[in-house]
């Protein structure tokens, strides 16, 4: 059991600079339990919220969901990013979505946007 659900704890949404900033909207942890219960494993948050000065040293987007607790870069244990990303463009289409080689990105902003970044 989780902190804030069943499957997440706050840690796991926590900016990676050690700030402290894990303000995790509670619509965008429900889509990662449905998309963990779906699949039936475990879902990797490799980054979420974000302070403003952390996503600006990595180069994120200056309005970045990241910076809101809107948005995740996820994976699912031995599930290829693009399935994860079809399931959740036909099951959350309300949702933004981005494709990479390695993650996907969900987030929850006002006016869902869809992106590919694949290599391929």
């Amino acid at each position: 059991m989780g902190d804030i659900s069943t499957h997440f704890d706050r840690r796991e949404f926590a900016c990676h600079c050690g700030c402290g900033f894990a303000a995790v909207d509670k619509r965008l942890n429900e889509i990662l339990e449905d998309v963990r219960c779906y699949f039936t494993m475990p879902v990797v948050i490799n980054s979420a919220c974000r302070c403003p000065d952390y996503n600006q040293k990595i180069g994120g987007a200056k309005k970045s969901q990241h910076t809101k607790g809107m948005a995740a870069d996820i994976k699912v244990m031995n599930i290829s990013p693009d399935a994860v990303a079809e399931y959740l463009e036909r099951v959350h289409s309300a949702c933004s979505i981005g494709r990479y080689d390695t993650f996907t990105h969900v987030d929850i902003r006002n006016i869902p946007a869809h992106w590919d970044r694949r290599s391929n």
